[in-house]
């Protein structure tokens, strides 16, 4: 069998908490040796489900890097590293002598990620990585629909989850680098940057907005999550008004009475029926409806309990549960890897015990390419095709666009599905020229050919048979260039009954557990309106992609790469496990509420506004207590008391981390000095809207520049420019237009 594509990497890991552990994780079952290095200021429990998921695999090694014996332990293992993953501030990096530039003296080919709570350019660099706090000082909790009127607490640590792949990413971007410019460098991350991931849909502005662009789409959309008959509640995506149990029902209701059912609620972008649907769904088992949608190709998904997802054959079809032997507690099913490479990611073991004595290890280093003199985007040089819609798809390659690969974007002729919904679509973008073609034609299969010939990778979430249809599946695409790395993203996975099945990220997160945790307890479901579904499966997707680009470099070969929404989403939850009598470890659970998961890590109501507390080790619980009393009650009312100013202030005081929850922050993020300095805003003119402003960067490479120039494209802005480029002369071009297989913007106009 194949060595693993990382197999000559070592990494050394000095991390708390989900982001740098899982970054970790994927280094790990890539190939890489890991060393987790635990200190003594280390608040993880060590005893939880979550960190025996998030550290399995790996070699543990404790030190104290408050002594000189466990600097110099550390030091002699980063001179043999290739890569360092770390989540201290700045100032405590420094102060470790991990800092870039003291690690660039040790060792120049070492790649480092620190994933901070907030940039390193940022006022708050120094403030604690804590997600909560992260979250409510971006106003993103106030972003989130609640039960109840105001910003709620979101269960699910989405940013830590997407800083892990962002910081894995970046590591795999800086080592493809390395090889290009002889040595490695920074490839930094936050919290923030990854919480602002989902906000691309959302937080932009344009010079000259369409209508459509201006109203975006409101957090108070209803979601199409219905109680049945059981007491169950099903997401359903779309309109599931086709669907023959569904049009029965609508016909014998009648047109009057299913209209006086829509009005109860506001109008729905997906579902034109949504209150007749609602009133229909509750005449039946969840189950029976859920069948009889598969059936009719309608996609759909009972919001499931936490952890009975290890129960699904098509997540164990695909590896996504897996067993492992625990020590503790016997042969458990939990998340297994989310992607597949060839060779495949691997399994390598459950928790290790934490050893005290450090390993030897030999400093050798492969061979390096001579430093070129213009420092260029990581992946400068890259070509990728990117022939996907909606939105995991489009946002990983406007990633590698971001990274400085050159991207074409393959759209038909009367646009990409997702342009009816204007400020999403641009959201997923930029970086891109932008191609009108009509796939499946055979007019158009000569300028197919072109840009497969012209590509590296070629990147798309179609559903596989339809694919085949428009030949572009791997088989097809291959033959034109054996070379390709070719990456899907399918809903469910490659195998198993469900792998055409469609799919989307609400129902990832209703069969996860997500939508019952995100509700609280005793509370209906709720959807996390950050789809993060999408976003954890596009950047499992570019991991994929650049452990296939790097294998490429060493032998020349392409191969085929998958990601899945079901893959990406079933990581996240590694809070439980299922246990061999098949019950499911606990979780913390979010309140009534929707305030939080104890008194000490929650959000409290002050005179004048919310205030997020996040006292997560024993010293900051005390201080707490002894500030605001024991009980939430007492806590309560101590917050309602006072303005939320005056509270910070003690807080801060008291050295408790807490954070103001901000509102309505998508004006006040693109207009704050303090995120346009630390790279969280880009800025670049469109065809269509003028100057438009959208979320920025989502990593420091420290001396290797990002590439943010480029707005999104207008339908067919650069047809002329790419069919020139690949050597179409102006005849063929013009039969292309002429059919109707291509279309060319008007340059004064931006339309085509």
């Amino acid at each position: 069998m194949d060595r693993p594509i990382l197999h000559q990497v070592r990494a050394i890991e000095i991390a708390s908490g989900i982001a740098g552990p899982a970054a970790g994780l994927q280094l790990s079952e890539a190939g890489a040796e890991v060393i987790r290095i635990e200190t003594p200021t280390m608040t993880d429990d060590a005893e939880s489900v979550l960190f025996s998921v998030l550290n399995r695999g790996k070699q543990r090694l404790a030190l104290d890097l408050d002594t000189e014996a466990g600097k110099t332990a550390l030091a002699g293992l980063l001179t043999g590293a290739d890569v360092l993953l770390h989540d201290f501030t700045p100032d405590q990096a420094a102060a470790h002598g991990l800092d870039d530039a003291s690690l660039a003296a040790l060792n120049p080919q070492l790649v480092v990620s620190a994933i901070g709570g907030w940039p390193r350019k940022h006022p708050l660099a120094e403030a604690p990585p804590r997600e909560t706090l992260v979250l409510a000082r971006l106003g993103l909790l106030d972003e989130q629909p609640g039960h109840r009127p105001g910003p709620v607490f979101v269960r699910m640590p989405f940013a830590g989850w997407l800083a892990a792949w962002f910081s894995a990413i970046g590591v795999m971007a800086r080592l493809v680098a390395r090889r290009r410019d002889g040595h490695g460098g920074a490839a930094h991350t936050s919290l923030a940057q990854a919480a602002l991931a989902p906000m691309s849909m959302h937080w932009s502005r344009a010079e000259r907005p369409t209508p459509v662009f201006a109203k975006g789409l409101s957090k108070d959309t209803p979601i199409p999550l219905h109680r049945c008959a059981d007491g169950a509640w099903v997401h359903v995506h779309y309109s599931p008004d086709k669907a023959p149990w569904m049009a029965e029902a609508l016909a014998a209701m009648g047109p009057e009475a299913a209209a006086a059912e829509n009005a109860k609620y506001p109008p729905s972008h997906v579902a034109p029926n949504f209150g007749a649907n609602k009133a229909i769904m509750a005449t039946r088992p969840a189950g029976d409806w859920v069948r009889h949608f598969w059936e009719h190709d309608v996609a759909a998904q009972v919001a499931a309990p936490f952890g009975a997802i290890y129960a699904s054959a098509q997540a164990r079809a695909n590896g996504y549960v897996v067993e492992i032997e625990d020590r503790a507690q016997g042969r458990v099913r939990q998340p297994g890897p989310s992607y597949l490479t060839q060779p495949p990611p691997r399994l390598r073991g459950p928790l290790a015990s934490l050893e005290a004595s450090t390993p030897s290890w030999a400093s050798a280093a492969p061979v390096r390419a001579q430093p070129v003199g213009t420092p260029l985007p990581p992946l400068a040089g890259m070509k990728v095709l990117d022939l996907g819609a909606y939105l995991a798809g489009p946002f990983a390659t406007m990633l590698l666009a971001d990274l400085g690969a050159e991207v074409i974007k393959v759209e038909p002729p009367a646009g990409d599905a997702m342009r009816r919904l204007e400020r999403i679509f641009a959201g997923t973008q930029r970086g891109k020229l932008g191609v009108a073609l009509k796939l499946g034609e055979a007019g158009a299969q000569e300028a197919l050919e072109e840009l497969v010939r012209w590509a590296d990778v070629v990147h798309h979430n179609i559903r596989l048979p339809a694919a085949r249809k428009l030949g572009i599946d791997h088989a097809a695409l291959s033959r034109i260039n054996p070379a390709l790395v070719y990456c899907h993203i399918s809903s469910y996975g490659p195998e198993g009954e469900q792998k055409d099945w469609p799919g989307f990220d609400q129902l990832m997160q209703a069969a996860c557990g997500w939508e019952v945790e995100c509700g609280g307890q005793g509370n209906p479901p709720m959807w996390l309106r950050f789809g993060v579904g999408d976003y954890l499966a596009a950047l499992s997707s570019v991991f994929a992609v650049l452990l296939a680009h790097y294998r490429r470099l060493e032998t020349g070969e392409g191969q085929m790469v998958a990601s899945s929404l079901l893959g990406a989403t079933l990581l996240t939850a590694a809070e439980a496990v299922m246990l061999p009598d098949g019950a499911i470890t606990p979780v913390a659970q979010l309140d009534a509420g929707q305030t939080g998961l104890s008194p000490d890590h929650r959000l409290y109501r002050c005179s004048d506004g919310w205030l997020a507390l996040a006292a997560c080790d024993a010293h900051e619980q005390d201080a707490l207590a002894r500030l605001a009393g024991k009980t939430a009650g007492e806590r309560e009312a101590w917050f309602a008391a006072q303005p939320r100013e005056q509270a910070l202030a003690a807080l801060r005081g008291a050295a408790v981390p807490a954070e103001p929850v901000l509102e309505s922050q998508g004006a006040a993020f693109l207009d704050d000095p303090a995120c346009a300095a630390a790279g969280l805003h880009a800025r670049y003119r469109h065809a269509v809207y003028g100057e438009l402003e959208q979320v920025g960067a989502f990593w420091d490479f420290g001396d290797l520049p990002l590439k943010l120039d480029r707005a999104p494209p207008a339908l067919g802005e650069h047809s002329a420019q790419v069919w020139e480029g690949l050597g179409l002369g102006p005849a063929q071009v013009a039969a292309l237009e002429r059919q109707g297989l291509t279309v060319l913007m008007n340059p004064s106009t931006g339309i085509p």
